[in-house]
């Protein structure tokens, strides 16, 4: 399960790679505005 740990200290986990970034970049969009990140970007830094 792919997973990425925001530096605002919130974890976000995915069934699959399309859903981690899914939920990231909701996270951003209500939590971080202005701050976007690729597809690959966000599956760079997943663990």
């Amino acid at each position: 399960m792919p997973s990425l740990r925001c530096p605002c200290d919130v974890t976000l986990r995915g069934e699959t790679d399309d859903e981690l970034v899914e939920k990231v970049q909701e996270h951003l969009a209500a939590e971080h505005p202005g701050r976007e990140y690729s597809r690959e970007e966000i599956l760079f830094m997943a663990i």
